[in-house]
């Protein structure tokens, strides 16, 4: 597992993720670039800035596809950067088994908690013109709430210390 070799600030907010997120796209990066950038800082992952390029690909539904909503895209890529493997071990390695069950919960929270029962972007975006106004607004705040819930996890499952007075939710 790649976090046995990573060391994590012990003490995050992750409130301040959540925003850190929202103003990273807000500042230029798409969802994916932003929550990747979001947790590298906050957790002061000593990682290179390649991570967040890494991220570039998935965004606006992995390229303006459409499909898997980038800002799950980006919180599937910090779970992997954080609890994914680097050997070839086979299907049942507890390391792989432990992200895929990480990068499920996030997948099925967000589809249960952004008010649109999904993942796709085709459906999360279909009433607003792309990129402007209201699909902005919208993205920076499933941006934020995929980056909090990342950070939720994170915490919880390094048993880190959340340092907001009220746990995460959405």
């Amino acid at each position: 597992m790649l976090l046995a070799r990573m060391k994590l600030k012990e003490e995050v907010s992750v409130r301040q993720v959540q925003k850190d997120a929202e103003e990273f796209y807000r500042g230029g990066y798409f969802c994916c670039e932003a929550i990747m950038a979001a947790i590298k800082k906050n957790f002061e992952l000593d990682v290179a800035d390649e991570v967040i390029a890494m991220a570039s690909g998935m965004s606006v539904g992995a390229g303006r596809s459409g499909c898997m909503c980038g800002a799950v895209n980006g919180g599937i890529l910090a779970l992997g950067m954080l609890f994914g493997r680097t050997e070839q071990k086979g299907p049942k390695d507890p390391d792989v088994v432990k992200c895929m069950e990480l990068t499920h919960e996030l997948h099925d929270w967000f589809k249960n908690n952004n008010g649109k029962k999904s993942v796709c972007c085709r459906i999360l975006t279909r009433e607003f013109d792309m990129g402007k106004g209201e699909h902005k607004e919208q993205c920076i705040r499933y941006t934020g709430l995929c980056a909090g819930k990342v950070a939720d996890i994170i915490v919880r499952e390094c048993g880190l210390t959340n340092t907001d007075p009220e746990p995460f939710a959405a």
